[in-house]
């Protein structure tokens, strides 16, 4: 994958220099140069923190608009198991999946089916293979690139196994091209997006060669022109049967969902990117060797918690259990059998490792690179450690990094900058206390 790719944008216009985001990244991903944020392609991993936490909005979302669908002939929706959490009173899903048809969709696939494909084939994995325990799930992309970068040694437990939204888009397109005799090139995929990350992993997916989703629109962009045609209580006779989901795949939208989907030995959830790292710190010393399959989720809550959402994370948890719990008497769409010819086929297995992904060196010479090293380690012994931002950079240690790369210099730390200015002060009133000789008549007057 390419090191200069992200699915995030900055408004220039809109972005104050608040250092907010320079905060919450978990990659040191952003600095503060000139009252303006800027975002280091190399670092940063699309997961969507500094889109929640800037207060002026300027942090926007590279996503695909409604109109991308007039490229294809016949368009299939894929909304995400969270996508339901977004809406309060309007019905049920029929109605909401029916809404996607009245918007300009030809057929709607829920990626919550893929998602009990997915869990019934990660618990035939758990049973019948040997791994190193534990396995990570392969759901967050976000994630995988967060241990493509600081935890490159534990990407070999990830499971091989695709996500929902790939199972989803390959299993949506082959159906289509069976019933419609369309090929397949003429068919338009497009995933109902909760976060960046998932944008990213489709136009540069990680653990298969290319991806089956042709697009991503933002939760955000969809629901706006969806509310619009919720169908009322009087048009509800022509609403189609879509929904095949069951509550197994429906919980995948929220923390949780993934690892009891699964049944089978010690599974544990953790969500938030911050936990997730340290969690990841944890695994890396050597704990939680006796724990079979871990769910990581980068935003907190899980999907539901994406900043391209609508609702608040814990609304939207509440509204898509109440979905949830609604549908609990949905009969399976797939029998066991199919299920387990999916297994034994392995057509939803990553068929590309997950390999370590470098940032930025400090020279690609590497005894320059080594000089640099000592340079930063001198450097950042000298600042004052406290990480206040002020500078620009996430901490001291990223300050002296920025230092030697030549983005920043010393006087930015406005601790080193005090110091220069007093001494700089007590230099002037030195020299304003010496008297030119053209001006001192002392040694006149003692000869006198």
């Amino acid at each position: 994958m390419p090191h200069n790719i992200y699915s995030v944008t900055l408004d220039v216009h809109k972005c104050k220099g608040c250092t907010n985001c320079i905060k919450r990244c978990p990659m040191e991903a952003i600095r503060v140069h000139n009252g303006k944020a800027i975002i280091l392609k190399e670092r940063c991993i699309d997961c969507g923190e500094c889109i929640q936490c800037c207060p002026n909005h300027a942090i926007l979302p590279v996503t695909e608009e409604l109109e991308k669908r007039t490229d294809y002939t016949y368009t299939i929706a894929l909304p995400d198991p969270s996508f339901f959490g977004q809406f309060k009173e309007e019905g049920d899903l029929e109605n909401i999946l029916n809404a996607f048809l009245r918007i300009g969709f030809d057929e709607v696939f829920e990626v919550s089916l893929a998602a009990e494909i997915v869990g019934f084939i990660i618990r035939q994995y758990l049973m019948s293979q040997t791994y190193t325990k534990p396995l990570f799930s392969s759901s967050c992309p976000a994630v995988l690139r967060l241990m493509q970068i600081k935890f490159p040694d534990l990407l070999g437990q990830v499971v091989p196994i695709l996500s929902p939204m790939e199972v989803a888009g390959r299993l949506a397109k082959e159906e289509a091209a069976k019933r419609t005799g369309l090929p397949y090139t003429s068919i338009g995929t497009f995933f109902i997006s909760p976060c960046p990350a998932k944008v990213t992993s489709i136009t540069h997916p990680l653990n298969v060669s290319e991806s089956a989703i042709n697009g991503a629109i933002a939760t955000n962009t969809v629901y706006k022109h969806l509310i619009k045609h919720i169908s009322k209580n009087s048009d509800r006779d022509h609403i189609k049967k879509l929904h095949k989901s069951t509550k197994r795949g429906m919980a995948w939208g929220y923390v949780t969902g993934e690892s009891k989907s699964i049944e089978f030995g010690t599974t544990l959830a953790v969500s938030g990117i911050h936990n997730v790292i340290s969690l990841l710190e944890e695994i890396e010393r050597g704990e939680l060797q006796d724990v079979d399959f871990i769910e990581l989720q980068a935003c907190t809550g899980g999907c539901v918690g994406g900043p391209l959402n609508i609702q608040n994370v814990f609304v939207g948890r509440v509204k898509l259990r109440e979905f949830i719990k609604k549908y609990e008497t949905q009969e399976p769409f797939y029998t066991e059998e199919e299920l387990l010819t999916f297994y034994q086929s392995k057509r939803f297995s990553s068929t590309e490792l997950i390999h370590p992904r470098t940032i930025m060196t400090l020279d690609d010479d590497v005894s320059k690179a080594l000089i640099k090293m000592e340079q930063l380690d001198t450097i950042a012994r000298q600042l004052p450690g406290l990480d206040c931002g002020a500078c620009g950079s996430p901490n001291c240690r990223a300050f002296a990094e920025d230092i030697v790369r030549g983005i920043a210099v010393e006087t930015d730390c406005v601790i080193k900058l005090r110091g220069k200015v007093k001494n700089l002060a007590e230099e002037i009133l030195d020299l304003a206390r010496v008297i030119p000789p053209a001006m001192d008549n002392s040694s006149k007057k003692k000869k006198e």
